[in-house]
């Protein structure tokens, strides 16, 4: 017997989840949504879901388990128009980079009986400089080697978190059992704020004085640097993230502006011997984290092996109670 999981939103994280679990056919039957009926369609194609439900109500109502995998400004909105066609006692995940703001969302629009848990996945290191984005940027082994941070609201049931875990652990991931607002403070600092700064780069660059040559010589380090514009799901997701966690952001905008500024002071100063250590120690910074991330083993932590019948026990096991009977729409 299989339980159903519904990805809602297929593009690379809901499909990379939906092709990792194509080889546990056995324990999930993947349904996907998507507003794009073509995405939904090609996740098909690619055997990343079973079956398309492009209704997105109906979608949910026999799952025991919906993961959001959509922009953060999406999943109020999605929240509101699943919540009532939700079973009793399903786990509702997503993939956001930020927590605590989704987790209040949960609170005030999930009925009672149902279960939040947030994700926040870390991509196999093996991807890190792929260009592609969206469903063409989808792997089976997206997340081996990385790690997904589980993160949960007080008093959330233990089999809803451990069911996070066992999803994680058969993604090929290592769970991270983390703070919703530590979470959002890391990704404030690598997520958002690359983001902000690659913003900034490029109004500072085009369309001013000098563009119409410098567009044409614009290399390698240029697109490094406005990349992560093209990985954003929109401005207005950037937006939502901003305004809803304000307060890190003006934090490590302080932080950066002060590195800005002490930057241009040695400029100014042509103090050349500060100048050449504050880029060294840069480099090393840099090669360091790489060296790490691309090794991944994090202070040499072991994996819990999986135990294949522990993700659909829990759902069947903690959850015997029939469907409850959705409330009409009329």
């Amino acid at each position: 017997m299989t339980i159903q999981l519904t990805i809602i939103g297929l593009g690379q994280i809901g499909t990379s989840i939906g092709l990792a679990l194509a080889k546990h056919k056995d324990l999930v039957t993947r349904v996907g949504h998507d507003k794009k009926i073509a995405f939904a369609r090609q996740a098909e194609k690619m055997d990343a879901i079973d079956r398309v439900d492009s209704n997105l109500p109906n979608s949910v109502r026999n799952a025991n388990l919906v993961l959001l995998c959509l922009p953060i400004d999406q999943v109020p909105e999605t929240m509101r128009l699943i919540a009532q066609d939700l079973l009793e006692g399903a786990v509702v995940m997503d993939t956001s980079p930020l927590k605590v703001v989704v987790a209040d969302w949960a609170k005030e629009l999930l009925p009672a009986g149902r279960h939040y848990v947030g994700l926040t996945p870390v991509i196999n290191p093996a991807y890190l400089n792929d260009a592609s984005t969206g469903q063409q940027a989808a792997h089976p082994d997206l997340f081996e080697k990385g790690l997904i941070a589980i993160t949960s609201p007080p008093r959330t049931d233990s089999d809803a978190i451990k069911l996070a875990a066992d999803l994680t652990r058969l993604l090929g991931s290592t769970p991270l059992f983390a703070d919703l607002a530590e979470i959002d403070g890391l990704m404030t600092s690598t997520m958002i704020l690359p983001q902000i700064l690659a913003a900034a780069l490029l109004n500072a660059t085009v369309d001013q004085p000098g563009w119409r040559e410098g567009r044409k010589v614009a290399g390698r380090a240029y697109t490094d640097a406005s990349g992560p514009v093209l990985n954003l799901d929109g401005s207005q997701s950037l937006k939502t993230s901003i305004i809803s966690n304000r307060e890190n952001v003006l934090r490590v905008l302080d932080s950066a502006l002060a590195e800005l500024q002490f930057f241009r002071s040695i400029i100014f100063e042509q103090d050349d011997s500060v100048l050449e250590e504050y880029l060294e120690r840069a480099y090393r910074s840099a090669r360091k984290w790489w060296q790490e991330r691309l090794a991944g083993d994090w202070e040499n932590e072991q994996s819990v092996p999986v135990e294949k019948h522990g993700f659909i026990s829990h759902l069947i096991g903690s959850n015997p109670r029939p469907r409850q009977k959705p409330k009409s729409t009329n």
